[in-house]
């Protein structure tokens, strides 16, 4: 049984040198520029946490059911970021949408953004929406294989900075996707993503479910 034991403990430690040079190879195949972009982003992650569990406008200091523990991601992976161009659509018609609570609301299909993963084009919509204070604003909502699954039910959101240049190259960065408010509390309603803001592919980049 005593060896039974050592041998259990070697293998338990021989997976985790594994695991780690694994990690050591991965990130020794990032250039300068992506290392310093992973520890951006990560430091980001941190800011979050920080404004969730301690500023007043917080999900989590608005509910006081809303249990608070630091957000979960994927690792941050530089694969998932792309370069796109907006096409904006001739016809930009206002559709409806609906909240997690099951009200109605109306957006309007603006244009959409395109990139390719492993020799695929993908598609996504960007919408223009107007809050309630009346100001306006861009945003991407979609779900894709990793929905319901790793990440929140309903679907993730990439917010959309709108620039009047028609030339300019927007960064489509997935590791920014995260999840609306009402992931974390009952009291806040959300856009769900049409069908037609699936994407069919696993998008193992951003934000995680949290419960």
């Amino acid at each position: 049984m005593f060896k039974n034991i050592i041998s259990s403990k070697i293998l338990i430690a021989l997976a985790v040198i594994s695991g780690a040079l694994h990690f050591v190879s991965c990130q020794r195949n990032y250039s300068p520029e992506q290392k310093k972009y992973i520890q951006d982003t990560e430091r980001q992650r941190k800011d979050k946490d920080d404004f969730m569990k301690n500023n007043p406008e917080s999900p989590f200091n608005q509910d006081i059911k809303a249990a608070f523990h630091p957000l979960k991601y994927y690792d941050v992976n530089p694969d998932f970021v792309f370069k796109s161009k907006l096409y904006r659509y001739s016809i930009q018609d206002t559709i409806k949408i609906f909240g997690t609570k099951g009200e109605e609301r109306k957006a309007v299909r603006f244009g959409y953004v395109k990139f390719n993963y492993k020799n695929i084009e993908y598609k996504l919509n960007v919408y223009e929406g107007t809050s309630k204070d009346g100001s306006v604003y861009y945003a991407i909502w979609f779900t894709d294989k990793t929905t319901g699954d790793e990440t929140y039910g309903v679907g993730r959101y990439l917010d959309f900075d709108l620039n009047n240049d028609s030339n300019y190259v927007y960064t489509i960065d997935f590791n920014l996707a995260y999840s609306p408010y009402c992931s974390y509390s009952a009291k806040y309603s959300c856009a769900i993503p049409s069908k037609e803001d699936h994407i069919d592919l696993a998008i193992e980049a951003g934000e995680k479910k949290f419960h």
